[in-house]
């Protein structure tokens, strides 16, 4: 699959799988089409850290989607942990207030990009989506993790902010459990920065054929 480095690096594959050996199968068949690689809390309680050293020993950059939420200090600290790896962003939850994101931010340093969790796309309201937003910006993250729907919203409020946006779907596929979905045009015209993108792929009948019109559909943005 011949993929422009300009869209790869645009595209994250959510491995929401239970264990290595699936990860592995997933990326051996579609992983070419992805520079960066998501990498959750089931997988990563299953596999922890060695499944992250190896996916990014084998060049992708790693997304740890954690949304650590607890108290600052152990937050900091767990932070600290992820950045002694190469991980490329890490998720805090942004409803654990600015001292907790901060903490993550801090602890880090320069290695890792901590990204605020704004409103999940499961969760149909996105009335508190300002005010989390603005803990975001507070803290000083690199991004937040928000739906296609709030991209405009983002621009205005904290255009400093990169736009991380998980739901997409291609056109006329089934949304499944999440309520707040974009095709990939769209997101990325709005100003996504990144997408992730999980069962538009994996749970595809042929996922090299879902892959590859994902990249087409992207392509389409840029070229």
């Amino acid at each position: 699959m011949d993929v422009p480095a300009a869209v790869r690096e645009r595209l994250a594959l959510a491995l929401d799988v239970p264990d290595a050996d699936e990860a592995r199968r997933l990326l051996d068949e579609v992983g070419e089409a992805f520079g960066v690689v998501k990498i959750g809390l089931e997988l990563f309680l299953a596999e922890g850290f060695g499944l992250v050293d190896s996916v990014a020993d084998a060049g992708w950059q790693v997304f740890l989607d954690l949304k650590l939420h607890d108290i600052p200090t152990t937050v900091g600290r767990a932070a600290s942990v992820v950045s002694t790896h190469d991980v490329a962003y890490l998720t805090v939850h942004t409803s654990g207030g600015s001292a907790m994101v901060s903490a993550a931010v801090q602890a880090v340093g320069v290695h890792t990009r901590v990204l605020g969790v704004t409103v999940l796309t499961s969760e149909p309201d996105a009335s508190d989506f300002d005010r989390r937003v603005g803990i975001a910006a507070e803290a000083g993250c690199f991004g937040v993790v928000c739906s296609a729907l709030e991209l405009g919203r983002l621009a205005e409020i904290a255009p400093q902010l990169r736009p991380v946006v998980p739901g997409i779907r291609m056109a006329g596929a089934a949304t499944h459990d999440q309520a707040r979905v974009a095709t990939p045009q769209s997101a990325l015209t709005n100003g996504a920065s990144l997408l992730v993108v999980g069962r538009a792929v994996t749970a595809a009948p042929n996922r090299v054929e879902a892959a590859e019109v994902l990249v087409k559909q992207a392509e389409s943005v840029f070229f």
